[in-house]
């Protein structure tokens, strides 16, 4: 039991699920600022371009069922906004990590440098 409790302190501790746990804040932050964009902005617009339709009083009463289809296509609209935000964010990484990878390392120097530089050395030690 003792040593499980220190792996988990170890793994606790990592910094990897300190930027996990910083992600899901700022996620979950972002998620209400997107979910207000499109409940506060977006779909009022698209309501106002139907003719006034409420997109969350949309629904359809199936017997005694209230199937509220117009949240669901709010809910649609709220997940390709995250979705496309992400895959920018994804792509910029990509973009920067792939930058990195491609700066050539000092080249080694040739034979022929190599000894240019020993008569150098020599020439300046006379």
């Amino acid at each position: 039991m003792g040593n499980f409790i220190k792996e988990f302190k170890e793994f606790a501790v990592k910094g990897n699920v300190m930027d996990m746990a910083v992600g899901v804040i700022i996620g979950g932050a972002f998620g209400k600022i997107v979910s207000s964009l499109v409940d506060d902005i977006i779909m009022p617009v698209i309501g106002s371009l139907t003719g006034g339709i409420d997109f969350k009083e949309l629904a359809v009463t199936v017997g005694d069922a209230n199937i509220k289809y117009g949240s669901f296509i709010q809910n649609i609209i709220d997940f390709l906004i995250i979705a496309f935000c992400i895959f920018m964010m994804i792509k910029a990484v990509n973009a920067v990590t792939r930058k990195k990878e491609e700066e050539p390392a000092p080249a080694e120097p040739t034979a022929e440098e190599k000894l240019l530089t020993e008569i150098r050395d020599l020439l300046k030690n006379k």
